[in-house]
């Protein structure tokens, strides 16, 4: 049987999810490549990919999909690694933020900060798509979204480098928004490709990754020139892996609202299932 091929998302907070893949677990069974998120959801939708961990709202967008059950990628209140950076208060002065760059990478948080501009501040800017480079990005538009490895440096840079500038965490708001926590991102697999025992391989990864979180960080805080009790909180803290009851609801108001705002086509949502 051939092999499934596996696109991971080639940030930091999928790497717990990722790590028995990382670490060569199954790799008799699996070929892991690594991408932005945007590419992994485009090349699951090509068929250049049997299994995704794809931006939460390409499983509304991209048909013959199955979520595989009870993971995920979350926030239950501030994320720190997805955040709209700005010249101005967006609460203070929404009509001046005209003009807004995305981080080219994002699908899922483009569209939640399309629904927090509308409902949260009755805006309703410019989108153009950008490199992820604040400096860069803010030199053309009003305000900047970034999101992972890029965003997560971001916040974590001191005062001077974010002089003058307002940051705004988009799961706080959409929390602040609906009580609900935010999804950004799960596994989906094609329907051809589904076997009934996938998700017990996943799982088992996620597992070895909670199991190892200090081999995590210890390896993401050299590559990423951040420290190690950053990238502990932001992994155990801000971040939870597990596709529960509150997770679940969080992403079908998602889904609905992404439907309201035009931003998903009208169809049934994804049925999200237990494992």
């Amino acid at each position: 049987m051939a092999k499934l091929r596996v696109g991971i998302v080639d940030y930091l907070n999928s790497r717990p999810l990722a790590w028995g893949f990382l670490k060569g677990d199954h790799g008799d069974l699996f070929t892991p490549t690594f991408h932005p998120p945007a590419t992994v959801a485009r090349m699951l939708a090509d068929g250049g990919l049997d299994i995704g961990l794809i931006p939460s709202i390409e499983v509304e967008r991209i048909p013959g999909l199955r979520i595989l059950p009870d993971l995920c990628v979350a926030a239950t209140h501030e994320v720190r690694s997805v955040l709209l950076v700005s010249r101005v208060d967006p609460a203070a002065d929404p009509a001046a933020i005209r003009r807004v760059a995305l981080d080219h990478n994002s699908r899922t948080s483009a569209a939640l900060l399309r629904i927090l501009m509308r409902e949260r501040w009755s805006a309703d800017p410019e989108y153009v798509e950008a490199r992820p480079d604040v400096e860069r990005m803010l030199e053309t538009a009003d305000a900047a979204l970034v999101i992972g490895d890029p965003a997560l440096r971001f916040h974590a840079s001191g005062e001077r480098e974010r002089r003058g500038l307002h940051t705004v965490d988009l799961a706080a708001e959409w929390q602040a928004l609906t009580g609900l926590p935010f999804v950004f991102a799960v596994w989906a697999v094609r329907e051809e490709a589904w076997r009934p025992d996938l998700a017990y391989y996943f799982k088992s990864s996620l597992r070895l990754g909670l199991a190892s979180i200090d081999s995590v960080v210890r390896e993401a805080a050299a590559e990423l020139d951040l420290d190690r009790t950053t990238l502990h909180t932001y992994l155990t803290e801000n971040l939870s892996y597990l596709l529960q009851g509150p997770q679940r609801r969080g992403l079908e108001e998602f889904w609905r609202r992404a439907r309201v705002h035009g931003l998903l086509p009208e169809a049934e949502p994804a049925e999200l299932t237990h494992g």
